[in-house]
């Protein structure tokens, strides 16, 4: 029978018996029905695995139910009972897998065998693993420069994997490091350095309990991160004020039933989460934040006429920052009807939200993506940042920034050496411990590196985890340029786009999960991770391996690096895959912040890395943190079309990143499909669309080139004037590589200006 394509309500709260449900089908489809409750009781606590999904953080106190719907189905999904074998690639050729869906890939199991492109048959063929590390080793050694190499960093790689991974490529000679956060965060990890002096948050998970008021900005928490909702269920039930900023009404922003309260889910009631949810348009976010201390400051000085109490903190703003007499300028010179046009929202919209947030003593920002994809997502950033500071929020309990990362290691890999921009300080300890001489020239990020793939400068990939084929802004020009790589690797659990955008040679490098008993030569190993809230702690895997040819991480970069560099390597490879102990040790002489490592981890809950600000100690060229303008209001004044939509690219409820779970988004009503578009019907009327008509989306490009893609439903849906949204991946061909942030690189993907026309067999243009 096919997948039933429905589009209906769903009238539920976010969590609760839906939730349930949904995990047990997922463990039920990857036919670990049983064995999967078992193992799930196993995660997030101590002596088990951490999520392989989020990064939010683990609560000190833990129950046997420390997961989420979504951390089950990542689970289902890497525990499945389904195998990838040899068998199967033989059956099928890589042109016809391309034709598969995202969904079907994913579906065909875990990965067995390491596989070789065989371009005389058009499949993969199984190879042993002294032969893909040679053919590894002899296309690096061949190369011109280690330049034309880039080396690929997912966030679900370990400490131990990505410091190996860096040790790797620096000892071959290139800072060359794309990393998966060069798409999604980047802009906090070089917009909040500039502000406040460090590119992490503020926050520890016990400021939740201590917060008087939580402001949710461009986040989705109930799909992207579903364990914080116990945190906002608890705030919100002992009074915290908390108000979401979104151009969708979230379901989890609106109401939460939890599964593991037994009392909400026999009456089957739920708890509010929002008091008030601001549906910001589509590239608002500069233009709200504006707002929002254009009103403050305004206050403040009403307060000071009438000698009440102030609204600004100005001793933590005369002791600890510098530029606030700038701020207030550009303040004062933003037009009330600007601001008003450009977020969607009301001056009274704007005015409740602010005044809330001077009543509240301590208050912590929080957001996503929202604010980071888009061309001035450093700025975003920077503008949340003067926020917190007018307030003194940062540097005190139950308050601070609360960037929420997406993968459950993505912050770790950064930690650990995983950049493109190296400093001189790392490097030189980096050479101090091992004797080799590292590379100083800056390396490729994720867009630099496309852009010297189709310019002809990088011959060979490899992406340890993730699937960047899929993941990649512009997939016309980025993916032919993959096409074009002299030898692409991709070191994954299951089979996915990336694997069928490939090089002349090709090789898939099969590795352990974070569920799996990870044996070494010293005995069972444990890797680490760092949250979303800098905390380090241990996972350790417990099921056998899917196959007895995977390996770990660790092992495969080592047998690469060992392949490449052979004797005039410096690094006892061998030794450092025996015991992961000694990876540890390495790391700490090398970033003296682990201090401590080995010992740390083994104590329940990990370890905190210190945050310099948030002991109010401002690692800036000031010594201060610093108010940071952000001049103008539009998302991209190039645009000047008045049909324009700006497009946000956003993830469904059954996805992780490119990992697709159904094809189903359970809170936005979508059964069985993701070529929809998003629009309220206002905007839908302005164009002559009704429900279910099918358009094309093309980007207003500034190059020439056409971006499009085809026969798209419309969905009629609550949402901003002047902005429409689309499934990611299935929209990243209409992000072009040019639309970036300039600071940090960021692809714009939440703020695309598009336009629609109907599809064929629907004529006109809207």
């Amino acid at each position: 029978m096919g997948i039933v394509k429905t589009i209906r309500p769903y009238h539920h709260p976010a969590g609760g018996w839906g939730a349930l449900k949904a995990m047990g089908t997922a463990l039920a489809e990857q036919d670990i029905a049983v064995s999967g409750m078992a193992l799930l009781a196993r995660m997030n606590q101590p002596g088990g695995f951490d999520c392989p999904g989020c990064g939010w953080a683990d609560p000190k106190h833990t129950s046997p139910f420390e997961y989420c719907e979504n951390g089950g189905k990542a689970v289902a999904w890497e525990a499945t009972a389904k195998r990838c074998t040899p068998a199967f690639f033989a059956s099928h050729t890589v042109t016809e897998l391309s034709r598969w869906s995202d969904y079907e890939l994913e579906m065909v199991g875990r990965l067995t065998h390491p596989m070789r492109y065989a371009a005389e048959s058009d499949t993969y063929v199984p190879v042993s693993w002294d032969e893909a590390f040679a053919l590894v080793g002899r296309h690096l050694n061949a190369l011109p420069s280690p330049d034309m190499a880039d080396f690929y960093t997912s966030g679900r790689a370990s400490n131990e994997a990505a410091f190996l991974y860096q040790l790797f490529a620096r000892e071959y000679g290139t800072n060359n490091f794309p990393d998966c956060s060069n798409m999604c965060h980047e802009a906090t990890s070089v917009g909040l350095p500039q502000s406040i002096g460090v590119g992490k948050g503020t926050v520890l998970l016990e400021d939740f309990e201590k917060a008087d008021a939580i402001f949710i900005f461009g986040q989705n928490p109930g799909t992207n991160s579903p364990r914080m909702m116990t945190d906002l269920r608890n705030a919100s039930r002992r009074g915290a004020t908390i108000m979401s900023f979104n151009p969708f009404r979230e379901r989890a922003l609106e109401r939460f039933q939890a599964p593991q309260n037994p009392v909400e889910m026999a009456t089957l009631t739920s708890t509010p989460i929002s008091s008030q949810l601001f549906q910001v348009r589509v590239g608002g976010d500069v233009a709200l934040l504006k707002g929002m201390m254009k009103w403050l400051v305004e206050a403040d000085r009403q307060a000071r006429a009438e000698e009440r109490q102030l609204v600004l903190d100005w001793d933590f703003i005369g002791g600890h920052t510098t530029g606030i007499e700038a701020l207030i300028a550009d303040l004062d010179a933003t037009d009330w009807d600007a601001i008003e046009r450009k977020s969607g929202l009301s001056r009274a919209d704007i005015e409740v939200a602010a005044s809330a947030y001077a009543r509240a003593e301590r208050t912590i920002l929080v957001y996503g993506m929202g604010i980071t994809q888009h061309v001035h997502g450093a700025q975003n950033v920077q503008q949340l940042a003067n926020l917190a500071l007018l307030r003194g929020n940062i540097g005190r309990e139950g308050a601070g920034l609360c960037p929420v990362r997406g993968h459950s290691n993505v912050q770790g890999d950064r930690t650990v050496g995983i950049t493109e921009v190296p400093t001189a300080e790392f490097l030189d300890r980096l050479e101090g411990r091992f004797g080799f001489k590292a590379p100083r020239k800056h390396g490729h990020n994720v867009v630099t590196g496309l852009e010297a793939m189709i310019r002809g400068e990088v011959k060979v990939f490899i992406g340890l985890g993730g699937n960047i084929a899929a993941a990649i802004p512009d997939w016309q020009a980025t993916q032919k340029a993959m096409r074009g790589l002299d030898l692409t690797v991709h070191i994954s659990t299951k089979l996915n786009r990336s694997h069928l955008v490939h090089g002349r040679d090709a090789l898939i490098l099969p590795c352990l999960g974070r569920t799996e008993l990870d044996q070494q030569a010293t005995g069972p190993q444990s890797v680490t991770v760092e949250d979303s809230m800098s905390m380090v702690h241990a996972s350790t895997g417990l099921r056998p391996p899917a196959s007895p040819y995977l390996k770990s991480e660790p092992a495969i970069i080592a047998g690469m690096a060992r392949a490449t560099l052979g004797d005039r390597s410096k690094v006892a490879w061998e030794a450092l895959v025996a015991d992961y102990a000694r990876i540890r040790t390495d790391i700490e002489a090398v970033f003296p912040i682990f201090q401590g490592y080995n010992v740390r981890i083994k104590q329940p809950g990990g370890f905190h890395l210190t945050s310099l600000a948030r002991e109010r100690i401002w690692a800036t060229a000031s010594g201060k943190a610093s108010f940071l303008v952000c001049t103008g209001l539009r998302e991209d004044p190039t645009v000047t079309d008045p049909d324009a939509l700006w497009l946000t690219t956003i993830r469904s409820h059954d996805q992780y990143n490119t990992t697709l779970y159904s094809l189903s988004d359970r809170y936005r009503g979508v059964y069985g499909q993701r070529d929809v578009i998003f629009l309220n019907e206002a905007e839908m009327a302005r164009r002559g669309l009704k429900a279910d008509d099918r358009v094309d989306i093309v980007t207003l490009s500034t190059d020439g080139i056409e971006r499009a893609v085809r026969g798209f439903k419309v969905v009629p849906y609550a949402f901003p004037a002047a902005s429409c949204a689309a499934y990611y991946p299935e929209a990243n061909p209409l992000v072009p590589l040019y639309a970036h942030d300039p600071q940090s690189f960021t692809p714009a993907s939440k703020g695309v200006p598009v336009r629609l026309v109907k599809s064929a067999g629907q004529t006109g243009a809207m």
